[in-house]
């Protein structure tokens, strides 16, 4: 028997601003704000103009943020709205991180406090962004809250939002002046296109990309990144968490202690193309359930580890047509973190190209654990140093239906280790 076909609505073909409905007119002007160190309609060269920007932009529904040339000092992060668009002018718009100070809490705050007082208050200021950090005296995890100080007396500062955990001295309770450049949390339809984001990486202590990043997003839909330059964040460059139709054209993300690209746990349907991904740690990392991404015609070059990272649950996304050149380690790599049903399978990897991956025994490609149903299709993989103990692609003993067509490899000491065979 057919499937039901369910009736549909006529399209729309004459739209009209209706309150609460999201069809609208494509209207030809919108309202736009310039920002800059002069010659702008808001002045200023920090976090704190762009902020004014935004805020004023959203709340007229939604517009430009236009950032002149200049540098911009950030001392905490500009929170990102709903229907803004924040538009640089490329290299010459930069946004730079100041340097971090960290200090230990000097009294106990408990989970409902919405205060803390500082050991050491130097280089602390109210407007401030911060993390918290703590051990869990429970279970013995690091409890990270990011919070912004709104208030002072001496080395006592009131926060923006109640603690949520307890931050006791006893734990090594921490203060530390670390942030993203542009933060996004539930937010939707923003856009950030043509600027510079520097992370200052030598003069900031490290914080990975569950936190922060040159961009940060999390719980948050329709995003899309254009031709961003993200460098020198001790941690990840651009990371989304839970963060659903992300879209990254020609960004270029590099020299990060961290991730060049994190498209977080849960997030469906990214996009990633024509990006620059270089001397990261990991050019592009799937981290947790990331599903139905499409990642292609991206370069991912000189990546301390891998150049592509596909794990824990990471299913049905399509790998294709990218440059993956000297990666540290191995320069595709499906891992398997935590058992079967964890596995990164049915992925597609076609058409890329991989070259001179790993020390003497890398791995252009490595398949791990109980992976099911990928497929490595007209895929060029070149060793073009001595072949050593290198390895084309190496397939785990329990990996089930690794499907190889029509790839070139070369240069490899093995092309193709299937340790189940």
């Amino acid at each position: 028997m057919a499937a039901e076909t369910r009736p549909q609505a006529p399209a729309v073909t004459r739209p009209r601003a209706t309150s609460g409905d999201p069809i609208e007119p494509d209207w030809e002007q919108r309202i736009k704000i310039t920002v800059g160190p002069e010659k702008a309609d808001i002045v200023g060269s920090d976090h704190r103009v762009i902020q004014a920007a935004v805020d004023y932009v959203a709340g007229l529904g939604g517009g430009t943020v236009q950032i002149l040339p200049g540098e911009y000092r950030f001392r905490n992060a500009v929170q990102l709205r709903s229907g803004v668009r924040i538009a640089g002018s490329g290299l010459d718009s930069v946004c730079v991180k100041e340097p971090s100070v960290k200090t230990l809490l000097a009294e106990n705050s408990d989970w409902y406090d919405q205060e803390v007082t500082l050991a050491d208050a130097a280089g602390f200021g109210v407007g401030d962004g911060i993390v918290l950090r703590t051990k869990n005296p429970n279970n013995g995890s690091m409890d990270t809250y990011k919070r912004t100080l709104v208030a002072r007396s001496g080395k006592r500062f009131r926060l923006n939002e109640m603690l949520v955990e307890n931050f006791w001295t006893k734990e090594g309770a921490s203060a530390s002046t670390l942030f993203a450049l542009f933060d996004g949390f539930r937010v939707s339809n923003v856009a950030i296109e043509n600027i510079c984001l520097d992370g200052n990486r030598a003069n900031n202590e490290m914080l990975n990309g569950n936190y922060v990043g040159c961009i940060f997003l999390r719980e948050s839909n329709r995003i899309h990144l254009r031709q961003v330059t993200a460098r020198n964040f001790n941690g990840d460059g651009i990371s989304w968490q839970v963060c659903h139709d992300v879209r990254a054209e020609d960004c270029h993300s590099h020299d990060h202690a961290g991730y060049g690209l994190h498209p977080g746990s849960g997030s469906q349907r990214t996009v990633v193309t024509g990006c620059k991904l270089e001397r990261n740690d990991i050019g592009f990392f799937f981290c947790w359930g990331v599903k139905w991404g499409l990642v292609e015609k991206n370069s991912m070059l000189d990546n301390k580890r891998f150049g592509v990272s596909i794990g824990h649950n990471d299913t049905d996304n399509v790998v294709r047509n990218n440059e993956v050149l000297r990666s540290g380690k191995t320069g595709i790599y499906l891992r398997q973190e935590h058992g079967p049903a964890f596995s990164p399978s049915r992925n597609h990897i076609e058409g890329n190209r991989v070259v001179d991956s790993g020390s003497e025994n890398g791995v252009a490609i490595d398949v791990e654990g109980v992976t099911e149903s990928v497929t490595l299709k007209r895929n060029t993989l070149l060793e073009t140093r001595q072949p050593a103990r290198r390895i084309g692609v190496r397939i785990s003993k329990e990996a089930k239906q690794i499907a190889l067509a029509e790839n070139r490899i070369d240069g490899f000491s093995t092309p193709v280790l299937d340790l189940g065979k």
